[in-house]
This record gives structure tokens, sequence and C-alpha cells, in this order.
């Protein structure tokens, strides 16, 4: 069930936006491989690297649930999706663009414990000549998990026409 639902617009400086622990001091430095630039997406203690295609303002959901959801129905307009753990020390998670000031950032209250994050990645396609404009969207799913699986990719944006 959804329990909470935010839409808001992130500046996806150096093509990427975070998901991170409030307490954690969410250094990607080194996190941003070969790999992780190709499943768009990074990981350190208490850190996701979103990657975009824009590196400009972006639209980006955070929806909070209290179990795992479905994945959508139609997938049409979906390039990728990754799927990661994500655990968490404190009661916030900050959801920021890489340099934005951090004590400003937007707090979203989730609790400590252990999470699983999805991300849709939508319209990678739809981006101007310069791409600097496009469709571009990105959902972020939050819900609790008492395993651990890793990063899973269920759909790769490389496999798609």
């Amino acid at each position: 069930m959804l329990i909470k639902e935010i839409k808001t617009q992130l500046f996806a400086d150096y093509f990427q936006f975070y998901i991170q622990d409030e307490n954690v001091t969410g250094d990607l430095s080194n996190a941003w491989t070969d790999e992780a630039v190709d499943r768009l997406l990074a990981l350190a203690p208490g850190t996701i690297g979103v990657g975009t295609v824009r590196n400009m303002d972006v639209p980006v959901t955070i929806k909070i649930f209290n179990n795992k959801p479905q994945l959508w129905d139609d997938l049409s307009l979906i390039h990728h999706i990754n799927e990661c753990d994500f655990e968490t020390q404190s009661d916030k998670i900050v959801v920021a663009g890489c340099t934005d000031y951090f004590p400003d950032a937007m707090r979203v209250e989730i609790g400590k414990g252990l999470y699983k994050i999805r991300i849709y990645y939508g319209n990678l396609d739809k981006l101007s000549d310069d791409q600097l404009d496009g469709e571009d969207f990105y959902e972020i799913q939050i819900w609790p998990s008492e395993n651990r699986s890793g990063v899973q990719i269920l759909k790769n944006k490389n496999h798609c026409t």
C-alpha cells in the first residue's frame, strides 16, 4: 500500500542525483565505475547515486510503500529499472542533486532499517538534440525489506529497441 508520494524537480548536475541516509557523508567518488555508469546506479554505504540522461532539472517522484509494490503494468515508457538494497541508520533520507546544499535539501522520513529501492527510468530516448530538454523522468519506490539481494537490473536500457 502506498503511504506517501512526493513529486519534485532535482538538478541532476553531473548527470546524477542522490538518495542518502541523513547521517551519512555520501561519498560516491569511487562508486561511479564504468559498470555503475552503464547501469545508471552507483552505491556506497547509506547512499545511492541515480544516473540521469540529462545534466539539467529532472522530474523525480518518490513513493513510500509499506510492502513491495507490483511492477508497473505498462512499461512502454520505461527504458531501465534498477532495484537495490538501502540501509538507513537515521529516520530520514535526503533526496538531492549531487551539488545541492545538503542542509537545505529535501528530507523524507522513512525510519531506520533495511529497505529496497526500485528506480524506474522513463523516456530516456526523448531528449532534444543538445540534450538540455527532454521528457525523461525518474520514479523511486521505497519499501521495508528483511533480506538483502544486491543490485538487480529488472529492465536494461541496452536491450531496448
